[in-house]
């Protein structure tokens, strides 16, 4: 793995959120995601609170406290060495009572985590700060990657790209295999290529199950002629790879190769339509259309892709409906498909990052039909 293995920078993560504090005329934030908690502090444990001040600054940040439970003592001082820490179980409501570390003022939460129970108890405490709803203020700055950020990115789709090239060199895609064998195989040498774990359960879908866009691995066995899709990833320092790729057991037949070709071409358009400043409903768009134009467009069944990064699917999406803009630094997918049910389908799916000179291409697998 090649990725540059220095610390984060998260004092610049919780700076930025500061200034996003700032905007919304919010005294502090409430931080009870655990996968934010990870991006502004780099802390992994499974039990976690945190509290940003609004009024702290670089090289000052007294005000911003993070909690956990005794399990984590040792893990939160090696991990967050530079903020204070606090021991408690119950995290988040001893940050809103802690003599030194609660917030007052106007203390935004994060509402589309937190449950109306847990909200109700915390605005009964004595001496409650007034709580605003500020739903995805993290995710926002998560929007866009660092370049340590990238750099876990890479790692993980170079693992993904040699453990599938490794797959199809040791003849692994074959009729007669399962499903199941052919996905528990991809998984195993995605570890053996340095990957931490597997970004999700990995799609083998073999014939007429690769019409189904999310199918997960069976019995099924593998016969000639089939289509085979897969769609994996592999996990690197918290970061997912995503990619999509649909072989041919054998020669394909005329339909077959009609179909990805238009694949391929769909998502060439949608590759080169990735841009700092363009809309994401336009990136749909123009995949889309190349579908819709060929008369398949009713068998492209989902969006056009999403963004990638602590999480398998996070924002921004790229659909039909999307209201988003893309920035540079995002990491997002393509992945346009055509699915004839009880016959078979094709998707493609690359990962890649918004640059302004044009998309920087992660997943490097060929896309040309590979024939095993």
């Amino acid at each position: 793995m090649s990725a540059d293995r220095k610390r984060a920078d998260f004092g610049a993560r919780r700076a930025a959120l500061r200034r996003a504090l700032h905007a919304k005329n919010l005294d502090a934030l409430l931080v009870t995601d655990l996968l934010n908690i990870r991006y502004l502090t780099g802390f992994t444990g499974s039990n976690a609170a945190l509290v940003v001040s609004a009024a702290d600054s670089d090289g000052n940040e007294d005000g911003t406290v993070i909690c956990t439970d005794g399990r984590y003592l040792s893990q939160v001082a090696a991990q967050v060495p530079d903020l204070r820490a606090s021991i408690d179980r119950s995290s988040a409501t001893a940050l809103l009572t802690d003599d030194r570390a609660a917030p007052s003022g106007n203390v935004g939460f994060e509402s589309h985590v937190v449950t109306v129970e847990q909200h109700d108890a915390w605005s009964a405490l004595d001496a409650a700060p007034t709580l605003v709803r500020s739903p995805g203020l993290v995710e926002d700055l998560r929007m866009v990657k660092d370049e340590h950020e990238i750099g876990l990115l890479r790692d993980a789709c170079r693992a993904a790209d040699e453990a599938f090239a490794l797959l199809i060199e040791r003849g692994g895609i074959r009729a007669g295999r399962t499903e199941l064998e052919v996905a528990r195989e991809l998984e195993a040498l995605m570890l053996d290529a340095g990957a931490d774990g597997i970004s999700f359960e990995t799609i083998v879908a073999a014939g007429a199950n690769s019409a189904v866009p999310h199918h997960r691995p069976t019995a099924a066995v593998l016969a000639t002629g089939d289509f085979v899709k897969f769609d994996f990833g592999a996990l690197v320092g918290g970061y997912h790879s995503d990619m999509t790729r649909t072989v041919v057991i054998g020669e394909p037949d005329a339909w077959q190769k009609e179909i990805y070709e238009l694949v391929l071409r769909s998502q060439a358009a949608g590759r080169e339509a990735l841009a700092p400043g363009v809309s994401t409903a336009s990136v749909d768009a123009a995949s889309r259309s190349v579908i819709e134009d060929a008369g398949y467009g009713e068998l492209f069944l989902h969006g056009l892709g999403h963004g990638v990064g602590l999480e398998i699917h996070e924002a921004p999406g790229i659909a039909r409906t999307s209201t988003g803009t893309l920035l540079s630094g995002a990491a997002v997918t393509v992945e346009p498909g055509v699915y004839i049910s009880g016959r078979g389908g094709v998707r493609i799916e690359d990962t890649l990052v918004v640059r302004d000179g044009g998309p920087e291409l992660l997943t490097m697998t060929s896309k040309e039909l590979i024939l095993v």
